[in-house]
This record gives structure tokens, sequence and C-alpha cells, in this order.
């Protein structure tokens, strides 16, 4: 490890010792990172100051120059005033604006450590995250700081912006002049990421200033190829690492820019495309499909590049949106562990069903439960390494996530013979019925293919004489009837019998955490009272 800038070391010291760490690849000839690097720096330099790097819906648009001059100010308001030192961990909270992504600049320029929450957490969870990671400093968008206050967390300095309060972060007195960015080590802590939590306490997952740029400088520029011209958008929050990459580090990486949206739901995603001209759309499976009725309303031939992340893409969903657009989506298996995508694939070399190969700078494998590999063809956990590895912050899981130096996701895969990937399930999601396997995504898949479905969930259910029995908890169109024996039969006629759900429970909607991600957990425990 290089010397680090952090005076505040909390974070180096709850590192994971070195002998737990995965091994980090840095072949590629672009991962060559100096010893000393400010990621923030890196990606505020470079293009003119006139180019432009944030619209907003109705507000003005942000210039480069624009930017550069409210983070430097930023930076002076965080170090001069409010007192942050290099290595302190400082909360970021609200809605998906230029000012939450000129604040997460500051913070990395500044050198201090940037822990980007979402603005749905609420106020137990806030406490546990400020706790693990002895957060003392916080910067709030002033509609967000209602539930950050009522969490009451010992020494926690909350300092809203947006407001119009004299002492507001943005009304705080700060020189004009550039702000120097701290001289911080290549892997001196930048940001940690928390996992969502849905099962447990979340883990705090701890990434440098050059992971930040490894994530562009693998997928974004080897698969993604964006342009200076290209306009961003998505619906990933920038709590969400899949938001953070692909509405900030991605676009500024190229020089390009992004629309940033406060609301981007599907139904708001396409109007947002066709008035901006959006051309690399970042955003889950779920909503490429909820988006399909609406496509007729909107121009939507500015995009050239859809990403999707979060959860599987099912087969039926890239098909029907190429149908209907044209648009090969890019599929993507990514982690906050490891920050950004590793394994995908774009344009002729997509393959439906499939997630795709590694990322140039990125390995994989599928191996068995002791870590030898699996022949191709067969089940196995996924295990990944490249130039970002999982570091949790003193989290004896550790051990669980990284085996042998490899980065073991908790996905179940098979690598097929011409070295793609295909995803089968989450490893502790396998339905084992009457002595099958049985993967809950491909009974998904196939009753996605039935014209009146919008959304699937399948889950195993506790079964005396069978082990388990598939269960499916489904969304229909708006309107259409609700038979499940008619789409048991479609589902037949789809799959062998054996993996047909044995009960069909419908739903309004499924139950997803707030980026996005589906709860299968709460299926399996609240499946009997819906």
């Amino acid at each position: 490890m290089i010397v680090s800038a952090h005076v505040d070391t909390f974070a180096r010291d709850h590192l994971p010792p070195p002998d737990q760490w995965p091994d980090l690849r840095f072949e590629l000839p672009g991962l060559r990172y100096p010893d000393r690097l400010n990621c923030a720096a890196e990606l505020l330099a470079g293009p003119p100051d006139e180019r432009p790097v944030f619209h907003t819906p109705d507000g003005p648009t942000w210039t480069y120059g624009e930017l550069r001059a409210r983070v430097d100010r930023l930076a002076h308001v965080l170090t001069d005033e409010l007192g942050v030192i290099a290595g302190q961990r400082v909360l970021l909270r609200g809605p998906t604006t230029p000012w939450l992504a000129a604040c997460w600049l500051a913070v990395l320029k500044a050198g201090a450590v940037a822990v980007t929450v979402l603005a749905q957490q609420r106020p137990h969870e806030l406490a546990v995250i400020c706790d693990m990671a002895l957060v003392r400093h916080a910067l709030c968008d002033i509609r967000s700081v209602d539930d950050l206050a009522k969490a009451e967390i010992p020494g926690l300095r909350i300092t809203t912006y947006g407001g119009d309060a004299p002492d507001d972060l943005l009304r705080r007195p700060a020189p004009d002049t550039p702000y120097p960015a701290v001289d911080t080590a290549a892997d001196d802590i930048a940001l940690i990421a928390f996992t969502s939590g849905t099962t447990g306490r979340p883990k705090g997952c701890m990434h440098f200033h050059r992971d930040v740029l490894a994530i562009a400088d693998t997928f974004s520029k080897h698969v993604l190829k964006p342009q200076a011209d290209d306009v961003f958008t998505g619906s990933p929050p920038l709590g969400f690492t899949f938001g953070l990459g692909g509405l900030v580090v991605f676009p500024m990486r190229a020089g390009a820019s992004a629309l940033l949206l406060e609301q981007a739901h599907p139904r708001q995603l396409l109007p947002a495309v066709a008035e901006h001209r959006v051309s690399v759309l970042f955003t889950a499976p779920t909503a490429y499909r909820a988006m399909l009725d609406d496509l007729d309303a909107h121009d939507v031939t500015s995009l050239r590049r859809c990403v999707s992340a979060g959860e599987n893409l099912p087969a039926a969903t890239w098909r029907a949106w190429y149908e209907r657009t044209g648009l090969r989506i890019i599929n993507g298996i990514g982690a906050t562990e490891l920050l950004h995508i590793f394994i995908s694939a774009a344009d002729d070399d997509i393959r439906p069903g499939t997630t795709g190969v590694p990322v140039p700078g990125w390995e994989a494998r599928v191996q068995d439960a002791d870590g030898r590999p699996v022949p191709d063809g067969e089940p196995g956990l996924l295990a990944v390494r490249g130039p970002v590895g999982c570091r949790y912050l003193a989290d004896p899981r550790q051990h669980d996530y990284v085996r042998d130096g490899w980065n073991v996701t908790g996905d179940t895969y098979v690598r097929e013979p011409d070295g793609y990937f295909r995803y089968v399930a989450r490893a502790d999601d396998m339905i084992i019925s009457a002595g099958y396997n049985i993967a809950g995504p491909e009974v998904e898949d196939a009753l996605l293919r039935h014209p009146d479905v919008m959304e699937a969930a399948v889950v195993g259910r506790p079964d005396e004489a069978r082990g388990q029995v598939v269960v499916a908890h489904v969304v229909l169109r708006e309107g259409a009837v609700r038979d499940a024996e008619a789409l048991r039969a479609f589902v037949k006629a789809e799959l062998a019998p054996y993996k047909c759900p044995r009960e069909i429970v419908f739903l309004d909607a499924l139950p997803r955490t707030a980026t996005g991600k589906l709860q299968r957990f709460r299926l399996r425990t609240d499946g009997d009272q819906q």
C-alpha cells in the first residue's frame, strides 16, 4: 500500500487484512494508474469549460466549467468552514441532482470518503450506516433532511443544501479560487457503498480512488464505448453504484453529459429520452419491459445504447425490446462489492439469454463449493477477479465473498463451451423439488413470454412431500384476467412439466428494494398471506 493522504485513518484501519483481499489484476494497459491519484480531479479534468455535463428536466444545463467552479467552492466550504479532514466519512443524501453529484466530487477532491445513501432510507437504516462508518458529517438536500434528523445520530453534523437558510451549504462564504485536490494515494479509500441490507445488517464496500476510474476504463471504455456527444440518463440513484457509474463516472470520463432525473420511473424515462435526445440509457430489466407499451407515444430514435443490470435480463424482455426498437440491450452483471459491471457484451457479440463474457480487464470462472472449476455446461458458483475487489468494512463476511483470491458473487452460473456466461439463479434461490433442480429465473422467463404478464418472480416454498414446490408471483397488464390455470398451461407448453409452478399468486406489484432489486425473501416468507 502506498503512503496514505488520509489524516483520519478509520476507514483504512478497518480494511480487511491483506491476506483476505482478492487477487487484483492490472494487465490491461489503461489500468496502470500512478501511485498518487485523486479520481475527482481526474474526472473533472479535460473537457473544455463550455461543454455540457449535467442537464435537468426544468433547470439550466451545467457546463464542465461551472461544475469545476462549484466543486472547488464546495471543497473550500467542506475544509475551511466545516472542518472536514482527509479520510473523514461524509454522508451524502438527496434526490439525483447536479448538486448531489457536485457534493460527491467535492468530498473526493477534498480527500474525504463519500458515503452516498438512498433518499428513501429511513432513520434506523441511516443510523446503522453512520454507526458502522463512524460518520460525523452529512451533506443533505433540504428536501431529504427529515429522516436524517429523526435518526438522532450522535455527533453527526448535518449541513443542508438547496434551502434559504444563511448557513445553507450553497450560501456559505467561500473563495472563488481553484481548490487544489488533496494528493490522495491511488489506494486511498474514496467511497464506502453500502449494500441494501435486505436480508440482514448491510455491508460497507470500500473502494479506492483507482477503482472509480477502473470501472470506466473497463466496462465503459471497452463495452459501452461512449462518445463525447452522448447524453446519458437512467433510473438508478447515485447511492446505487450502478447509477453512480452510469450517470456520473462514465459520462464524465468520456467528456459526455448526463440528464439527472429526480423521478425516473419507467413512464418518466421515455418522455425524458424524447425531450433531451438521450443516447445512453441505464435502467433495470423491469423498466424496459414496463416501457414497451408506451414506446409508440415517444420518439426514442436518439437512443443508441441501452444498458441493463441490477437483476437478470430475461431473454423475452431482450427480444421484445429489440423487436420494437431495433436496439440491443447490453446486459451485464455487477456487484456493489466490485463497484460495477464485470461480465457483459455489446452489439453483435450479444447473445440473448446470456450475460456475456468477461469485460476486458476481468477474469471469470464457474466453480464448485470447494473452489474447484466445474466443466463447461455445468452450473456452479460465479467467481471473478480484476482491477477492483471486495473489501468489506470490518465485516467477517469477507471470508464468504473472497475465497482463494476470487470474488465469489453468490450467483449460480453456467459457462457455455463458447465462453459465454449464462445466469441460472442466485445461489440461495435455486429450487429443489422432488429431486429436480429448478432455476426460478428460467420459469420467470417463460411466464414473461405470455403477453399478459408484466412481471414475474418465482420462489420455492417448503413442501413436506417434495421438499419445495415452485410458486410464481405474477403482475399482469392492466385489465388482464387473473387465470392461474391458463398461465400454468402456457408454462407447461414452454418448459418441462416439473418446472411448472404448482401455485400462481397474483399481485399488484412485486416487493423491491429502493434500488429496484426484487426482494424474493419477502415472497418466500409472506407468500402465504398474499
